[in-house]
């Protein structure tokens, strides 16, 4: 199947999924000039003054995915936190191959950071956070603001987050297929975000291979119990903790990658709002 064609099944089967939509007091787009190009990003405003932000990246393997795709998820998150969500429509591989998601996404959360006050958004209290692929573009901008000196990250909310380029740990053995999420889809994803295998040694591909993760934002991971990725978003706690970082590592039983975005329609992804809306409300208040 080519990167179009499971788009246009992406989208397909997004229009037969109708989770309930939460009411936010505003919600707004702008186009942002960047130069990794222009970037959309959707704004949920909960109402307020000086409020926490959360820069927030769908998941798609990389390749799929809009801004559409997250909207109740974010607005859910945004009434759960209390906090404005900046959802970002970062460039999609292969047309756009590693880093230029990152960049792009980096470059959105800088400019979010610069003209805080301006969207009523306290800039000393910025989280990033992501669902699948876009986890591990949260993991990686974490990792990058440390390593560039900014914009200043209070927190970080990996999602059933992709954290290494690698197929041999026992979840990806035992949830190959017939779990939603394939191990032949996530190679097919990788192979269309890398430019070439060496990419994916890259710490900001693969944020699990850092060498260095102390001095990077508190965090919380959200596991799924049947998910080939479920083994690498453990590891990647562990890394964490023993590199001297705060983090929350949540899995929850009995559910596949991508549940997240099925609250109002399943317990389990009910539960983690309120587990990351509450982790965001403490490293807010911090």
């Amino acid at each position: 199947m080519s990167p179009d064609e499971a788009r246009r099944a992406s989208r397909e089967r997004g229009a037969l999924l109708h989770p309930p939509s939460a009411a936010v007091a505003r919600v707004f787009e702008r186009t942002l000039r960047t130069a990794a190009g222009d970037v959309g990003v959707r704004i949920y405003a909960p109402g307020g003054t000086d409020l926490p932000a959360l820069v927030y990246l769908h998941g798609g393997g990389w390749v799929l995915g809009d801004l559409d795709a997250p909207d109740a998820l974010c607005r859910r998150l945004a009434n759960a936190a209390r906090c404005v969500v900046v959802s970002v429509d970062y460039p999609l591989a292969p047309e756009h191959p590693f880093p230029v998601a990152l960049e792009a996404s980096y470059a959105v959360t800088k400019w979010l950071a610069e003209n805080a006050r301006s969207l009523d958004v306290d800039p000393s209290r910025i989280a990033v956070g992501g669902e699948s692929a876009g986890g591990n573009l949260a993991a990686a901008m974490a990792l990058a603001a440390r390593d560039r000196g900014g914009p200043r990250l209070v927190f970080q909310v990996l999602l059933v987050p992709v954290l290494n380029y690698a197929f041999d740990t026992p979840s990806y053995a035992e949830n190959a297929e017939g779990y939603r999420l394939t191990r032949n889809e996530m190679q097919w994803f990788w192979s269309h975000y890398l430019r070439d295998v060496a990419d994916g040694a890259n710490p900001y591909a693969s944020p699990l291979r850092a060498n260095d993760l102390s001095r990077v934002p508190p965090a919380v991971i959200v596991i799924a119990e049947f998910d080939p990725l479920r083994d690498e978003g453990e590891a990647y706690a562990r890394r964490l903790r023993d590199s001297g970082v705060a983090v929350e590592c949540r899995r929850y039983e009995g559910v596949v990658h991508g549940f997240i975005p099925m609250a109002g329609e399943v317990d389990s992804a009910d539960r983690a709002i309120d587990d990351i809306g509450r982790a965001l409300r403490t490293a807010f208040s911090r």
